[in-house]
């Protein structure tokens, strides 16, 4: 089995390295879908759902936030033969292997505020 070399290692790797992060950035940037992708880690939802448990987002911006997030493969979108129709929300496989990165930055996120604050 290869030994996985750490970033000080790859020294001659760092501009691949960057164009990486770059494509990682690029599809999670903005304010909102890494919120919507969280959101989704705890199941299924429907459109009002999300909106009501992510303040300050528009029905508006979610739309393009959940087109976008589809287009890239991350969320399936379900359209619901109920009275109203409805429409769901969930993670793909795909989307799914978002969580350990999204969990690092929940923990470095604590523990930052517990650094500033101290609490």
């Amino acid at each position: 089995m290869e030994k996985v070399k750490s970033l000080a290692e790859e020294k001659g790797d760092c501009s691949r390295i960057l164009f990486a992060i770059q494509d990682a950035l690029d599809m999670i940037s903005g304010k909102w879908k890494i919120k919507v992708i969280s959101v989704l880690l705890y199941g299924k939802k429907n459109f009002s759902d999300l909106q009501r448990q992510i303040d300050g987002l528009g029905a508006k911006m979610l739309s393009k936030e959940l087109q976008d997030l589809e287009v890239n493969g991350i969320i399936t979108r379900t359209v619901n033969t109920t009275k109203p129709i409805t429409v769901s929300y969930e993670l793909t496989i795909y989307g799914h292997t978002l969580e350990p990165i999204i969990r690092a930055l929940a923990d470095w996120g604590t523990e930052h505020r517990h650094k500033i604050t101290g609490r």
